[in-house]
């Protein structure tokens, strides 16, 4: 039996204890509500530790430090203050191995915090926004406390029951959205040089972003494409309303667009909403090495920080400023490279600081993301290296030849030294 309040009568310190890890729904899913509840009451509850893979809600600032410790698996959409003040400590994991981390206690889960949809017919809770790790963490949780969100769409796939759930907080709150990025030429001449891989029937995986959103715009022509991803933004429902997505070809869901978190607008959300075509999966779906494995003309899409003249890539850290996070990108980066037909996508543009750094370097400034042995395509706007079983001479070649020219000259030298040495 669900103990219903509304925000105003929700007393947090009758359900946490000084010490208590909580563990949060992330991204557009993230309860706001209950979040700004533990920034006004945490402090008096005291040594209280909270985790979040990503948000977007802009309500984790250094002020909020004081009210508990924060932990992340990076500084992805609006945690960069946190890390740039010093005040959040970052977890190198995969988006996919939170949910088991949670499981084998390598996450502690006292309480959990998520938001979902109000009830259907059969009293289910739809997880609305976000599936990834939401399971794992109530089943974990010696408290569930979900903000009960009439205004979260009632999606298909992942849902919890009454017995599921501890404490609800009824709420009429706007989710969180996140307004697509403006396109630049930039960005549109590195979805051409992405969008040529992308024939009919391929089976798209991708992010938000300019980028992203650039790629989708470019495949109007294209049939029957599938989606099976751990994210999607509003590029997905112009796509499926012109009948360009169809997830007719694919060998496992066919009809259905497989996703994780749904990250956009409230058009977005309005078209899941009750969207049999479209299912919110758990990471143990999603990312599945299995289930990738089964999908052919499988094209994944990831970005990066920077690339070295090997292939490794980093899509971290640059020097001391904590600026990405690990994600789920090194899971597709497998899986596309590896999948029939298919290919894995690493796009960037080729300089950063306004054409003062060239992000094809001689070496990274940050931690490798993805190993060299998994990296299968590198494109910038000046074009596409195909790194996948080429030798490490080769590669420099190739990659040289996507950067920036102001910067060819002085990496061609070191593209040479490595032609030299064989390595």
């Amino acid at each position: 039996m669900i103990n219903l309040f509304n925000v105003s009568q929700l007393d947090l310190s009758a359900y946490l204890k000084p010490g208590d890890s909580i563990i949060m729904g992330q991204a557009c899913g993230e309860p706001t509500t209950l979040v700004q509840a533990l920034i006004e009451q945490g402090s008096n509850i005291g040594d209280l530790k909270a985790f979040i893979a990503t948000s977007f809600s802009g309500l984790f600032q250094p002020h909020s430090a004081d009210s508990f410790r924060l932990t992340s698996m990076g500084a992805i959409g609006a945690l960069r203050s946190m890390t740039k003040a010093n005040l959040m400590d970052v977890i190198p994991i995969h988006v996919s191995q939170v949910a088991p981390a949670i499981q084998n206690n390598l996450l502690p889960c006292d309480v959990a915090f998520v938001q979902v949809s109000r009830p259907n017919a059969d009293g289910q809770f739809s997880c609305g926004l976000i599936s990834d790790y939401v399971k794992a963490a109530v089943t974990k949780a010696r408290v569930v406390i979900a903000e009960i969100n009439h205004n979260v769409p009632f999606t298909v796939g992942e849902a919890l029951t009454a017995d599921d759930i501890d404490i609800g907080v009824e709420t009429e709150q706007n989710p969180v959205t996140v307004a697509a990025a403006k396109i630049t030429e930039l960005d549109q001449a590195i979805a051409k040089n992405c969008a040529a891989y992308i024939t009919d029937g391929c089976v798209i995986q991708t992010g938000v972003g300019a980028v992203p959103d650039a790629i989708l715009r470019l495949l109007g022509d294209r049939k029957d494409l599938g989606v099976h991803s751990g994210m999607l933004g509003d590029g997905l429902v112009e796509l499926i309303e012109q009948g360009v997505i169809t997830n007719a070809r694919k060998k496992i869901d066919p009809g259905v667009t497989i996703n994780g978190a749904l990250i956009g607008s409230q058009k977005l959300y309005d078209f899941a909403n009750e969207n049999t075509s479209v299912r919110m999966c758990a990471t143990d779906y999603t990312h599945n090495a299995a289930v990738l494995d089964q999908l052919d003309q499988l094209v994944t899409l990831n970005s990066a920080l920077e690339v070295d003249l090997t292939g490794q890539v980093n899509a971290e850290q640059s020097g001391s400023a904590y600026l990405g996070g690990t994600g789920g990108q090194v899971d597709f980066v497998r899986a596309g490279a590896r999948s029939r037909g298919g290919c894995s996508i690493i796009a960037l543009p080729s300089t950063a600081k306004r054409g003062e750094l060239s992000r094809i370097c001689l070496a990274l400034s940050g931690p490798v993301t993805s190993a060299r042995t998994e990296v299968d395509i590198i494109v910038t706007e000046y074009g596409a290296a195909e790194l996948k079983g080429q030798s490490l001479a080769e590669r420099a070649k190739r990659l040289v030849a996507i950067a920036h020219p102001d910067f060819q000259e002085q990496l061609s030298k070191e593209a040479h030294a490595i032609a030299k040495r064989g390595f």
